[in-house]
């Protein structure tokens, strides 16, 4: 069941997301050959907890990081560790923050040093297909109108999308109904009203959309270890009808 929020609660939801983009800002020029993902976890726990919010991602279900850090094949939910990224390496880093009981939400990928044409181009192909389906996000749409977009769009250039994961609403929890897939399938498919708050998170592949789940339970990777790219806002559909992109990063050139 969809949990609408109000005028007021948006504001909220839309404070925390401030707080995780600021973070992101931070966690950007971090991202470099030679540190190493439990650096970056360890920055993205003491920022969140030095400005009075509390990493969402820790200990949910057993999680154990405030950050998600999944390099080159990795899809989803890489458990940071101490071995330094290499140059050449692609890295997704998703994060979310609770600050007074509002949740968001956010996921970018980002390249270590420089990367190959065919990382840039799967990356940049990904982000458009986050520009898309934000622009599918209006009140009287379909959820399905986002799944639309980002398959279509990926399809298009060769890629392979991820169905076992999907965005999400959010805001009172780390994940909230609907489900967003990337994909259009036969699950439900509600009209996006005024209220909805969103997390939208294209998981694109350079190979097959096929994934598994590694051994320690949590770190999914592409079946055929092609490289995958992962991008995620929140969004918030506003009582007057008018649509806001609560978190942001700018990405580096």
């Amino acid at each position: 069941m969809t949990r609408l929020k109000n005028q007021e609660q948006i504001g909220e939801i839309g404070k925390s997301c401030v707080l995780l983009s600021r973070l992101f800002e931070e966690l950007i020029p971090r991202v470099r050959p030679g540190v190493t993902p439990r650096e970056l976890d360890r920055f993205s726990r003491t920022f969140i907890e030095k400005h009075g919010g509390v990493p969402s991602f820790l200990d949910y279900e057993g999680y154990p990081a405030s950050l998600c850090v999944s390099p080159n094949e990795v899809v989803i939910h890489g458990i940071p560790r101490d071995e330094p990224l290499d140059e050449g390496t692609i890295v997704g880093l998703d994060c979310g923050i609770n600050l007074n009981g509002y949740f968001s939400d956010a996921a970018i990928t980002l390249p270590v040093g420089a990367i190959s044409p065919e990382a840039e181009r799967l990356m940049r192909v990904t982000r458009e297909c986050l520009d898309r389906a934000l622009e599918a996000v209006k009140p009287g749409a379909r959820i399905h109108d986002i799944s639309r977009a980002v398959y279509g769009h990926a399809k298009a250039n060769g890629y392979g999308v991820v169905r076992q994961y999907c965005g999400h609403a959010v805001g009172f929890d780390v994940h909230e109904d609907p489900q967003i897939p990337n994909y259009v399938g036969p699950g439900a498919n509600p009209r996006i009203v005024p209220g909805m708050v969103l997390a939208i998170e294209p998981m694109v592949n350079l190979g097959t959309g096929d994934v598994k789940v590694l051994a320690d339970e949590w770190t999914v990777v592409t079946l055929d270890r092609a490289l995958s790219a992962h991008y995620e806002h929140t969004v918030a559909v506003n009582h007057d009808g008018s649509v806001s992109v609560l978190t942001s990063w700018k990405y580096p050139n």
